[in-house]
């Protein structure tokens, strides 16, 4: 069986058979496969080149930049240091740069620190290299991959396409489904309308606006020189490899038919200027450098509107960002997909995280959230802060229709899909504008999330600001005036669902504070600053004063946004009450004016935080779960392994192990059945042991202070009670689990495990318990209930006078090294434990955490949680457990020794605990507890508003004033589906055949009767005017002799 794979435009030959170790070489590049099913890189490094992008604090021409380079490596001292320059031939090629691409060979970390040392440079980071590939949805008939085998699911090792790459966020999909195709009897169905039409484009169409004037970048895999749905492709530009500017692919065609199509499938912008940057090959493969270099032909060709329908989870990789940050800055709005990794929550992508993108979640035509649409909170600010709201907005993104690669129409599905119909969106609305100076990416965002129409049973974490809805942009946006917003516009912590998290658990007196992370949009300019303090006032009469409110905020906004963290908490004398708690929190931004003729001068614009708050009296200490954030660690910037080792297509632990994140249905579940769970974002050494009955540690990877060890052992000998969910840690495991990094082009090794066993054991040592390194998965029924135990570890120590639980579980870890399969009976997975002092806490300890993680969960085991937390918050043994017929001794672990830290890892490079040392890495000094700064209150003696929720009023908008065109209401064709024929047809037509939606028809009886109404009035209104009038006596007129003749004969007037 033969499996091809790119490789640097090079294509490599995977050789699978049945034998065990067969070895392919190929250009330096060799593949160990074994056993049909595990197939892993390993090269010779020192035979491996190394480039690396050199970034400059300016735009320098290549001389000064090869110049510069040059000193600074002869100061490394190095002599035999190969390096050289990577030519560049692209566009941008002609024009100053602010980095340059530098092969060197066996780079040493003294050489790349000299670098960064230049005073000119500002970052030296490794070229990465971006992998994309269309994602379609997988059809019932797939044939099983090559490394599958039927009936049982057999180890593979990661390779190095890895999920973290930035991808395509597109779905295969047909918009209609075939039904009864060959029967008599056949389903009737409508024609389905264009994306744009049913957004009501249209309006605006007919309006004369069609996007002109407006330059549109779209930034994928290239378009066809003649392609027929297009008719103002201003440039094409190709900055890969490859000596092509057509594609190949039609991802890119599809992009740019949503936004800009003239004809059959129309796109919303057809008048607008088209420039084509081709940045993927064909083979779905792209790189750092070709994005910095085309981002700056974008900024020199002055573009307005960039679709960039690509994501990915690293947040840190510094020349993407910092380079999105200078596009925007140029007042390029930049739109991009939210990612394709929902339903579960954490998994936004990059660069529509950012504050200044705007970033587009996906739905259907039912207006349901798309499940393929990832879901916030963004996850920078964790674990000490929170994160935002994301997406900004959300539009159609499931069986959209789009151009075809040469001609006709296809249909997509994903948030690359969406994101092109916002693009498109708000190039139209650009061009409606007349002074296109107001026109930047934070007034272009201010106008889409104040007209977003909210969906309704729908979260924040998944809708953002609700549904796009051009025509109400359109009115905001040509009525607007230059100002700073808010999102969310307000803080409601009683709302429901929208206000999730929040409004699922009420405030109390001594719990941790409420972090809401608020997102400052500034419209005057592109920099801006907030003005003295914000001012916290409280209503008196809607009892504000039982809230206490710190805010901290950005020292500078820019580009065009900030943020303004609220931590709320409740007042000492609200400790025993309950009811409802508002004010609100006073914002003045500034910005320099930039027409301004006196010189200094500044726009200002205040904006106000409405808060609301439900406050309970205290809840007892057993009912307080504490959840453990500080010692969770997550990709980026460090390779943290998945806890289910199974996972083979998804190896990074990347959404941020929160309980509003990848563990929500967890949190869900502990609120329903009573429990308050808080979340600890500072070192143990920073909580009131007193208040809590249980502290929650799951899947932690990061080291621990000395003082946290001896604080927590003090606090259990006190009462507090702690259950760890803890993950695998082999070090053999590891070291086989490593993979080449194309992006980075070095090799990556975990630095912990699932979880670091080696921390946990030091923490839990005193109570003579320990986890082992054993690697173990497997079915199994645990007090009636059915379990799966994902690669989890065992139990190697527990006290004697403990209650343990064993099963017989499959070796996986010993399938991982060895490929032979064994089932080890009596594997100790659970364990409780009663500490001997007086009045002290219960210790609860379990080897795996997939079955309460969201990320890859098969069967949940909340029931055991539940018993769990009965355990250590009321000292209640669960029978089903304590009498269990899977009871055993408590193990001593003498027969085998404790797991050890891998030899030269670096996880202090990513630890908040360790620093780098002579030898091992030591910890570092333990850091001073969060300490907030309470604003001072100036309460207000006036009535709160009773609703929060109103659509964001932005400054002089009036949505009456705009007026918009009467619209022929379109009702599309309807035809039978001829045998053989696809279910999305392509629509003939000119561009602009107008609209039919569900609203227009239901909105179509009111007109007709609105038009009876005036026919009516019309009517009466010239009777009553012929009947004011004064009657006139008409003049005779004398008839001709013959006709008196013949009206005499025939005794009546004649019938004319």
């Amino acid at each position: 069986m033969y499996f091809l794979v790119n490789y640097s435009s090079l294509t490599k030959l995977f050789i699978l058979t049945n034998k065990t170790n067969v070895y392919v070489s190929l250009l330096n590049v060799h593949f160990l496969c074994v056993d049909l099913v595990f197939c892993l890189f390993f090269t010779v490094l020192s035979s491996l080149s190394t480039e690396y992008i050199v970034a400059f604090t300016g735009y320098f021409s290549a001389k000064a930049r090869s110049l510069y380079i040059s000193r600074a490596l002869q100061g490394a001292g190095d002599g035999a240091l190969e390096w050289h320059i990577v030519p560049r031939e692209n566009p941008a090629s002609d024009f100053p740069s602010d980095f340059e691409l530098v092969h060197i060979r066996q780079a040493s970390p003294r050489s790349l620190l000299t670098l960064e040392d230049h005073p000119y440079i500002k970052r030296v980071t490794p070229q990465r290299k971006v992998f994309r590939t269309l994602k379609y949805i997988p059809s019932p008939e797939t044939a099983a991959p090559c490394n599958a085998t039927r009936g049982t699911q057999k180890w593979q090792s990661w390779q190095s396409s890895r999920p973290f790459r930035r991808t395509s966020l597109s779905l295969g999909s047909g918009f209609w489904h075939a039904t009864g195709r060959h029967s008599s009897r056949r389903l009737l169905r409508a024609i389905p309308r264009h994306v744009a039409q049913i957004l009501q484009a249209d309006v605006l169409w007919q309006m004369g606006h069609t996007g002109s004037g407006v330059k549109v970048a779209v930034f994928d895999t290239g378009l066809s020189e003649k392609h027929p749905h297009f008719k103002n492709v201003k440039e094409r530009t190709n900055w890969t490899n490859e000596k092509t500017l057509d594609d190949g692919l039609g991802h890119g065609t599809f992009v740019a038919g949503v936004i800009a199509s003239m004809r059959e499938c129309q796109g919303f912008a057809p008048d607008s200027e088209l420039h084509i940057f081709r940045v993927f090959t064909n083979n779905q493969v792209s790189y750092t450098s070709w994005f910095l270099d085309a981002f700056n032909y974008a900024i020199l060709k002055k573009i307005d509107v960039l679709n960039l329908s690509i994501g990915g989870p690293d947040f840190m990789d510094h020349p993407f960002v910092d380079k999105v940050w200078e596009l925007t800055a140029n007042r390029v709005i930049m739109v991009s997909a939210i990612g394709n990794d929902g339903p579960l929550y954490g998994t936004l992508n990059n660069p529509a995280d950012q504050m200044d993108v705007i970033g587009v979640g996906g739905i259907d035509f039912e207006d349901n959230i798309a499940r393929f649409s990832s879901r916030g909170m963004t996850t920078w600010e964790l674990p000490g802060g929170y994160g935002r709201v994301k997406p900004d907005i959300v539009t159609y993104g499931s069986g959209v229709r789009g151009s075809g690669m040469k001609e006709g129409c296809r249909s997509l599905s994903g948030t690359s899909v969406a994101s092109p119909v916002v693009a498109g969106a708000v190039t139209l609305l650009a061009s409606t504008v007349l002074n296109r100076e107001l026109v930047n990416p934070a007034s272009m965002k201010q106008a889409l999330i104040a007209s977003a129409r909210r969906l309704p049973g729908v979260n924040m974490f998944e809708q953002g600001h609700g549904k796009l809805d051009l025509i109400r942009a359109y009115q905001i946006l040509n009525s607007y005036r230059p100002q700073a917003s808010l999102s969310p516009s307000y803080i409601d912590l009683t709302e429901c669902p929208y206000m999730w998290p929040y409004c699922s658990q009420p405030i109390y007196y001594g719990g941790m504070p409420t972090i809401v992370n608020v997102t400052i949009l500034n419209g005057m300019g592109v920099t801006g600053r907030v003005v003295d303090k914000p001012i916290w006032q409280p209503y008196l009469p809607q009892n504000g004063d039982n809230i206490d409110v710190a805010i901290s905020y950005s020292p500078v906004l820019w580009p065009w946004a900030g943020y303004l963290a609220v931590s709320i908490s409740v007042a000492k004398k609200a400790a025993s009450w309950e009811g409802i708690a508002q004010g609100h929190v006073m914002v003045t931004v500034a910005s320099p004016a930039e027409n301004d003729s006196e010189v200094g001068g500044e726009l200002t614009s205040t904006v106000k935080l409405p808060v609301k708050v439900k406050i309970v009296p205290t809840p007892p200490r057993s009912k307080r779960v504490l959840w453990d954030q500080y010692h969770n660690l997550r990709y980026p910037p460090g390779y943290f392994p998945r806890d289910n080792l199974r996972m083979k297509n998804d190896p990074l632990d990347w959404n941020g192990d929160h309980i509003h994140t990848n563990f929500r249905d967890m949190y869900q579940h502990l609120r329903s059945m009573g429990y308050f769970v808080e979340v600890l974002g500072a070192p143990i050494t920073c909580f009131d042991a007193s208040q809590y009955g249980t502290l929650l540690m799951v899947d932690s990877e990061e080291e621990y202070f000395p003082e946290e060890i001896t604080k927590l052992r003090r606090d259990i000998d006190n009462g507090l009670s702690l259950i760890i969910f803890s993950d695998w840690y082999n070090t053999s495991v590891m070291r086989k689990v490593k993979f080449y990094d194309e992006n980075t082009r070095q090799w990556w090794m975990p630095d912990t495990g699932g979880a670091n066993i080696p921390a946990l054991n030091d923490l839990i040592s005193v109570w003579g318990m320990a986890f082992s390194d054993g690697l173990y998965e497997g079915d199994f029924t645990l007090a009636d209930h059915d379990m799966y135990y994902a690669s989890g570890c065992s139990i190697a120590r527990f006290p004697e006078d403990g209650i343990v639980i064993a099963k017989n579980l499959k070796d996986q870890g010993l399938e991982v090294l060895k490929q032979e399969t064994a089932v080890v009976e009596g594997v100790p997975i659970l364990g409780l434990y009663q500490t001997p002092s007086d009045g002290g806490g219960r210790i609860a300890l379990y080897g795996d955490s997939n079955c309460i993680d969201d990320s890859h969960r098969q069967k949940d085991c909340f029931w055991l949680l539940d018993a769990l937390l009965q355990y250590t918050s009321y000292s209640m043994t669960p029978p089903s457990l304590s009498h269990s017929h899977s009871r055993v001794a408590p193990p001593t672990g003498a027969e085998h020794p404790l797991p050890q830290r891998l030899e030269g890892n670096h996880l202090y490079r990513y630890s908040k605990v360790l620093e780098a040392h002579l030898g091992d890495p030591k910890p570092r000094p333990l850091p001073a507890c969060p300490h907030l700064s309470w604003a001072k209150p100036q309460p207000v003696n006036e009535t709160a508003p009773s609703n929060l929720w109103k659509h964001q009023k932005l400054l002089s908008v009036d949505l009456d004033k705009v007026a918009l065109p009467n619209v022929r209401a379109y009702r599309p064709q309807v035809r039978p589906l001829s045998p053989g024929e696809s279910g999305a047809w392509d629509i003939p037509g000119g561009i602009m055949p107008g609209r039919y939606n569900q609203e227009v028809g239901q909105t179509i009886p009111v007109f007709a009767f609105l038009g009876a109404m005036v026919v009516l009035s019309f009517f009466v209104v010239q009777l009553t005017k012929s009947k004011s009038k004064p009657k006139r006596r008409k003049p005779r007129i004398k008839r001709p002799t013959y006709l008196q003749q013949q009206q005499q004969t025939s005794g009546k007037n004649p019938t004319v």
